[in-house]
């Protein structure tokens, strides 16, 4: 669409409504192949299939969470492609046209870490590859920086200069990019099943991994409840749910894209509930066979890759969850603070200087590495910050608006949205309320029971989406008094 007469302070070409709709349902699949396919997302795979305790149970698990997936995903999503605006644009009507830039930045932010986390796991897989030389192993194991040895060092500012080159040419290379990233990464997985199911002699399900094992490894997972049990089976469905928080809240930086509402929920389809769940039981066949081969519990598919014989297959597969890692880091974390910082001064950040700040921060991050913790521990704690975000923008949009919006507002300082000052006090109340509830409290305090960080982002969504929601009730049933 076209806008009339925007805001300087509020628009600029990248933020604009989206003209060029070219997406489709392919495209839309392989933002998922990218999110999901990559050495994090097959590490928590792994760590919430021993929680599990058998092969039943997480597919009913991860089943069952993979559909909650897909149903917030199609909301967030439909917005995108009726409006066609980004996230931190979408975030004004509920915010205010200056307050949004709040839940942007916090979104930017999250962006970061992760950015830093999945570009770790990728140097890692070409450090576990470099190190089967015994050259490189004792430059490894002797020479040290920055809190970590000089060749992770070395390899992680390799990874991260390379992904700097993919958004050069904006959201089309991006699409273009994960077209292929994507499906790559499937290929790789599948292989390293069955090669590990040939060499185990079986098809594994699980229970070649002795019950003490499982208590070891996922007594320090922070999930109530010992594997198998209600309770370990709810929080992995919790944990699987939170690790796409971020992404709930600026996918419709990418579905603004599609073509129409039914291309965006065909690639849903295919790409959230089926292609979850299948990438999952990959990773369960793979852990399980890998234990029977090893005899140990290995994680990291790269750990996996590093054991092959075959010095070129090794390199293969190292080459290929590299390539996937950078696929995530794009979809997920470089797209969105790009947006968003944009969004904070559009008139001197664009979506490339956006990317740029993003990665900044993710290298100044990695002497402290703060995602160097458990899977479960660190999706949750990351997770829980957005859900008031999400809670206050779907109340808003579908409860308040029945998804009718002025677009066009949107970029008016003094339009619709200007609230006070361009600020909505309610919905920075809501948010407050929320964030309080799922992530200051239970990570700061003891006051709430151990269980409670667990499901931090629902109780974010219901708390904040609840507050604003009796908020904006209150206001529109104050009786007008007459002056």
């Amino acid at each position: 669409m076209s806008l009339s007469n925007p805001s300087p302070a509020l628009h600029n070409e990248d933020l604009a409504p989206a003209t060029e709709r070219k997406w489709g349902a392919f495209s839309i699949f392989n933002v998922w192949t990218s999110d999901v396919h990559s050495l994090w997302g097959y590490y928590l795979a792994a760590s919430l299939f021993l929680l599990c305790g058998s092969f039943l149970n997480f597919i009913i698990a991860i089943g069952l969470g993979s559909l909650v997936i897909f149903f917030l995903m199609s909301l967030v999503g439909n917005a995108g492609v009726k409006t066609g605006v980004p996230f931190p644009v979408l975030a004004r009507a509920s915010f205010g046209t200056f307050g949004a830039n709040v839940p942007a930045l916090v979104r930017a932010v999250v962006a970061c870490f992760w950015y830093g986390a999945q570009t770790a796991a990728a140097s890692g897989a070409i450090v576990a590859l470099l190190i089967r030389n015994d050259a490189m192993l004792n430059f490894h194991q002797n020479s040290h920086m920055l809190g970590h040895s000089t060749l992770e060092v070395i390899c992680y500012v390799i990874i991260w200069s390379l992904q700097l080159m993919i958004i050069q040419r904006g959201m089309e290379t991006v699409r273009r990019f994960q077209d292929w990233a994507g499906p790559a990464v499937w290929i790789m997985m599948l292989f390293l099943a069955i090669y590990l199911v040939i060499k185990a002699g079986t098809f594994s399900f699980g229970s070649e991994i002795p019950r003490d094992v499982l208590l070891e490894k996922t007594k320090d997972a922070g999930v109530p409840g010992e594997p198998g049990s209600v309770a370990a089976l709810a929080a992995v469905a919790a944990t699987w749910i939170t690790y796409f928080a971020a992404l709930y809240l600026n996918f419709c930086d990418f579905s603004r894209y599609a073509k129409d509402v039914k291309t965006l929920r065909k690639g849903n389809l295919w790409g959230l509930p089926i292609n979850l769940l299948a990438f999952c039981l990959v990773a369960g066949i793979t852990t399980t066979a890998a234990y029977t081969v090893y005899g140990e519990v290995l994680l990291h598919p790269d750990g996996i890759s590093a054991k092959f014989d075959n010095w070129f297959l090794a390199l293969l597969a190292a080459l290929t969850f590299a390539v996937a890692t950078l696929g995530i880091n794009v979809v997920a974390n470089f797209v969105s603070p790009a947006f968003d910082f944009s969004n904070a001064f559009p008139r001197q950040i664009s979506f490339k200087r956006g990317g740029y700040i993003a990665a900044l921060i993710a290298l100044l991050l990695y002497p402290f590495a703060p995602w160097e913790t458990g899977a479960a521990h660190f999706v949750n704690f990351i997770g829980s910050t957005m859900g008031p975000i999400f809670g206050v923008m779907m109340v808003d949009y579908y409860l308040i608006r029945k998804g009718v919006l002025d677009v066009n507002a949107l970029y008016q300082e003094n339009g619709e949205f200007r609230f006070q000052g361009g600020w909505h006090t309610n919905a920075f109340i809501a948010f407050a309320a929320g964030v309080l509830f799922s992530s200051i409290l239970p990570t700061f305090t003891s006051i709430l029971p151990s269980w409670w960080g667990t499901y931090g982002w629902f109780f974010g969504v219901a708390i904040g989406g609840g507050v604003y929601f009796m908020l904006r009730m209150g206001a529109r049933a104050k009786p007008a008094f007459a002056t």
